[in-house]
């Protein structure tokens, strides 16, 4: 049974489940990931549950993970738990879980286990304070099915990165009795003003992610109708959704508020930016600034037609987040740097600033999440963020004083303190490499967020806090 993906006939099925629940549990493969489909109702039940069980089914097919399904709250044991890398709530609704089988669950996601919740997954179990917090939040209405405008929020995702950032689509479209964006990342959102029975006051998320006691979650509210799952773009979503919470996809699924954008994705955006040295970028229409020649660097002046006071302008950043998402063809080369002066010669951000290198192929201080040339990345931790060319990352660049930080995917993976008298990360500008002819590499939505300023801390004896 471990190796088929099949639907199983219903005696067959009987007898699984009930050597899960009694007997030992099956081992499972160090390279095989298994997902478990839970499509139990004590409420309404949508016509559409074999629609999504196929479906996934097929993403399993493709995706190379393997696909069992149940109705049988009886499958929810420690022992059968652990055979799987995540466990799909396709629609359920109601109570369908007993304490017991309550407790198990928790100690399947602590334990690092996935879970993946399917449109009415929000309709479940709302006298159990775990799972309403592990599926982000509860099902409150919804007016009749009707198209809308999704606003996709994070291109880095898998769920969401082969996404258009306007997604048209029809469904029926849940309101929530909580905005789950304080505590759960926002990946994509209802645009209320392109359908009529939205009640979240234009702020209306409708797929997220988050890690949550240990375990990985992700939560689309789509899946209502069974037109959704022949959907090829719907598709998508849910495979990179599943693939994000068994660990096969790396995300940064931390609550992201705050940040506003240095470059959106429009050609408006870089009428803020300027090209320095040889080389340049070119934007696509889905948004993607991806480099051509080089060795140059597209820098922050903080300058364009609608930036603001505190945009940067020739100042620069002192305190703040930097956050962006980048994108390799194979093995190219690229970094993001920070702390330079304002200049049109690009290798004054390499003498006066530091770089945050992308390339994951050089030596450990100058590889995928280093400061370049000076700290090496935490290779273990870096290695296991990464996702591999040809899918997003995401970098934060925090930087704090004389400190920077670096996290990849929402795993932090350098933490480096500036002690060079020539140089200072205080106040300083960004900009993204262009690193030759042979390299090329992508960078979507480049966002900041201004944080508190710390006490200057000194620097050795004799040194400046200058650029």
């Amino acid at each position: 049974m471990r190796a088929s993906a099949q639907m199983l006939t219903v005696g067959a099925a009987a007898a699984l489940l009930i050597g899960c629940v009694s007997g030992p549990a099956a081992s499972k493969d160090a390279d095989e990931s298994r997902v478990l489909v839970f499509s139990k109702t004590a409420g309404f039940r949508h016509d559409s549950i074999p629609e999504g069980i196929a479906a996934v089914r097929d993403l399993g097919t493709e995706g190379g993970f393997a696909v069992d399904a149940t109705e049988d709250a009886g499958a929810f044991t420690t022992r059968n738990l652990a055979r799987y890398d995540a466990v799909v709530f396709l629609s359920t609704t109601g109570d369908v879980l007993d304490d017991t089988q309550q407790a198990a669950f928790e100690r399947y996601i602590e334990r690092g286990g996935g879970y993946v919740g399917i449109h009415a997954a929000a309709d479940t179990e709302y006298d159990w304070a775990f799972y309403g917090g592990l599926a982000g939040a509860y099902f409150q209405s919804h007016p009749a099915i009707q198209p809308a405008t999704v606003d996709v929020e994070d291109r880095a995702h898998p769920a969401t990165s082969d996404l258009p950032k306007a997604w048209d689509r029809t469904d029926e479209w849940y309101n929530y009795r909580s905005n789950p964006r304080e505590h759960a990342h926002v990946l994509a959102s209802l645009d209320e003003s392109s359908y009529t029975g939205g009640t979240m006051s234009g702020d209306h998320p409708i797929a997220w992610c988050q890690e949550y006691r240990g375990g990985r979650a992700f939560y689309t509210g789509g899946g209502h109708t069974k037109e959704s799952y022949a959907e090829p773009a719907f598709r998508r979503h849910l495979s990179g959704g599943i693939r994000y919470a068994i660990g096969d996809a790396q995300a940064d699924c931390r609550p992201e508020n705050g940040y506003r954008p240095l470059f959106d994705g429009t050609a408006q955006s870089l009428s803020a930016w300027k090209q320095a040295g040889p080389g340049s970028f070119s934007l696509s229409d889905d948004g993607t600034l991806t480099s051509h020649g080089g060795l140059g660097m597209l820098w922050y002046t903080g300058s364009g037609a609608d930036s603001g006071a505190d945009s940067g302008g020739d100042s620069g950043f002192g305190s703040y987040s930097l956050k962006l998402d980048w994108k390799v063809a194979g093995d190219d080369n690229s970094g993001v740097f920070v702390g330079f002066p304002a200049s049109d010669d690009p290798w004054s951000a390499v003498n006066n600033g530091y770089e945050i290198q992308i390339d994951a192929t050089d030596a450990p201080d100058r590889t995928t999440g280093a400061v370049y040339s000076f700290q090496s990345a935490d290779i273990k931790k870096r290695d296991r963020a990464l996702n591999p060319p040809g899918e997003w990352n995401t970098y934060e660049i925090r930087v704090e004083g004389e400190r920077l930080r670096v996290w990849l995917n929402g795993v932090k993976v350098n933490d480096f303190t500036n002690t060079d008298p020539a140089r200072s990360l205080r106040d300083g500008h960004v900009g993204i490499q262009n690193h030759g002819a042979d390299d090329q590499v992508s960078f979507r939505d480049i966002r900041i967020k201004e944080l508190p300023t710390k006490p200057a801390t000194p620097l050795p004896h004799g040194a400046s806090s200058g650029n």
